[in-house]
């Protein structure tokens, strides 16, 4: 025996309006995913890559910005492991940003909990890194957890001295 339900047509018009809302969400999203793995340059030109190891990129992901003194000069197109577990990020530098070879790239976020990115400090050196060489000196995420614990740490053991002392 087959039951059939009947919907009123309020209810009609509340699932349809309920499933496009779905549909258009999945949409978005499925285009969000998309266009996120595509890494592309906002203007053109020129860009050459440089790698950058870390161990660690907490928060740092593929698409996110590079930037001299504040300027935004490239952005990471790549991430890799390498056979220690380090992460080895390949950034893509403009073509007319030359870079000395004593300079360090740091991952560092804008604000508390802001988005990630990472700062080239440029070195004093009048040899500039060649297309696809790798920065000397690098500099891993702060991981904002870590930060909290060692000041928790630092208060308990202050305190501890205190009670000790009386």
């Amino acid at each position: 025996m087959l039951i059939r339900e009947v919907y009123t047509k309020e209810e009609t018009r509340y699932l349809r309006i309920a499933f496009l809302v779905s549909l258009v969400i999945v949409l978005i999203v499925g285009l969000w995913i998309v266009n996120k793995k595509r890494v592309s340059h906002s203007d053109e030109g020129s860009y050459y890559a440089l790698d950058a190891r870390f161990n660690r990129t907490d928060g740092l992901l593929v698409g996110d910005l590079v930037r001299v003194a504040g300027i935004n000069v490239g952005k990471v197109i790549n991430a890799k492991l390498d056979e220690n577990f380090k992460a080895v990020l390949t950034l893509e530098i403009k073509e007319n940003v030359k870079i000395p070879d004593d300079s360090s790239a740091s991952i560092v976020s804008s604000g508390l909990m802001g988005a990630k990115y990472i700062e080239i400090e440029p070195g004093g050196s009048e040899d500039m890194l060649e297309p696809g060489a790798e920065f000397a000196y690098t500099q891993d995420a702060m991981v904002i957890e870590e930060l909290l614990d060692r000041i928790v740490s630092i208060g308990k053991a202050n305190r501890k001295s205190e009670t000790n002392k009386k």
